[in-house]
């Protein structure tokens, strides 16, 4: 088994209605061999696995190897901005497959997809100017800090 230190929080950066089958035909296309995601949660609620835990996804470039990536379906709006747009069903959802996985992994850090982009002034934190995505549209390691 790999050494987990992140778990990694994203969105599908997709409406609502994207499907499993569209995330992995856009993976395809972009001519991955693994998935984006180990998981991804569905706007019911429901949580589909991609990828198997014990295999590196494609999910945060340069941090695969040592991260599990969760996504909830969503992060953009009509207009296609970045928004968090999860249902209550997803926000529950999401947080109990994380316990599931902070327990697997009890020294992975949770974060979002965001907080590995560069601390480009060296001050010991990622700021909203220094983000390389927005993804997942909301403070995913605030939320969960308690996990």
């Amino acid at each position: 088994m790999r050494t987990i230190k992140y778990i990694a929080v994203h969105c599908t950066a997709g409406n609502q209605k994207q499907t499993i089958e569209a995330l992995r035909a856009e993976f395809k296309r972009k001519g991955w061999k693994n998935p984006g995601y180990h998981y991804v949660v569905k706007p019911d609620g429901g949580i589909v696995q991609m990828h198997p835990d014990e295999r590196a996804s494609n999910g945060v470039q340069g941090y695969n190897s040592v991260t599990i990536n969760v996504a909830y379906i969503g992060g953009i709006d009509a207009q296609g901005n970045g928004t968090d747009n999860r249902t209550e069903a997803q926000k529950k959802s999401l947080a109990s497959l994380l316990k599931i996985l902070k327990k697997k992994y009890p020294e992975a850090v949770i974060q979002g997809h965001r907080d590995f982009s560069p601390d480009l002034n060296g001050n010991g934190k990622i700021e909203k100017n220094e983000w390389i995505k927005l993804c997942p549209c909301f403070n995913a390691k605030e939320e969960y800090a308690n996990l």
